[in-house]
């Protein structure tokens, strides 16, 4: 068998580059379509607003309450790790009428030492009532520092749409508390530099 030529060598490199373009391009895409899905997938399934902003307190303002139902909303907690928070529901429920802008509060304390940035995670139940479930401010929304052995009321602000189905007469709001450790390392770093930075010398 006679050794491959250059123009072999040089056929074989085209058609490796070409391979390794379509996989490129394939894993681009894949990529590009995961953006609208997760979109769906926060805004939809875990009322988290993409662009950091709580549906607008206006739209809730101007609905008109209906007094003919009465909604119970259960609210609930689920720690990450409990060895750094504890964070809990400061209500175990209420009833609200479709439409009516209510305010419900959360209470979180850092349980360690360190300066600690969380994230909470909501969901609704059951999940098909989950698209009625309005938000007009939450601590979810952002990230929520927490100084060492901190703790902090934090309150969520919501309506339940009136259009939700009739056979739905209970919700349960519930969130999961977690350390979000890049943010948290972030802000760790910023403490260490500020503490290992040299004093100013009083005499100028």
């Amino acid at each position: 068998m006679s050794a491959p030529t250059a123009a072999d060598r040089a056929g074989e490199n085209r058609r490796l580059l070409a391979k390794l373009g379509l996989v490129t391009l394939g894993a681009f895409v894949f990529c590009f379509a995961l953006v609208p899905l997760y979109r769906i997938a926060c805004e939809q399934v875990f009322g988290i607003r993409l662009d950091g902003r709580p549906v607008d307190a206006a739209t809730g303002a101007a609905l008109v309450v209906d007094t003919s139902r009465t909604i119970t909303v259960q609210f609930d907690a689920t720690i990450h790790d409990e060895r750094d928070w504890q964070f809990r529901p400061d209500q175990i429920e209420m009833k609200v009428n479709p439409g009516q802008v209510v305010e419900a509060w959360y209470t979180a304390s850092n349980l360690t030492a360190d300066t600690l940035v969380a994230h909470a995670v909501p969901d609704v139940l059951p999940r098909p009532a989950n698209p009625y479930f309005s938000k007009t401010e939450c601590f979810c929304f952002t990230e929520q520092l927490f100084q060492p052995g901190e703790s902090r009321r934090m309150p969520v602000r919501f309506f339940v749409a009136t259009d939700l189905p009739r056979d739905v007469h209970t919700l349960t709001l519930t969130y999961t508390f977690y350390n979000n450790e890049q943010a948290t390392r972030r802000e760790q770093a910023r403490v260490a530099a500020r503490t290992d930075a040299p004093a100013a010398d009083p005499r100028g």
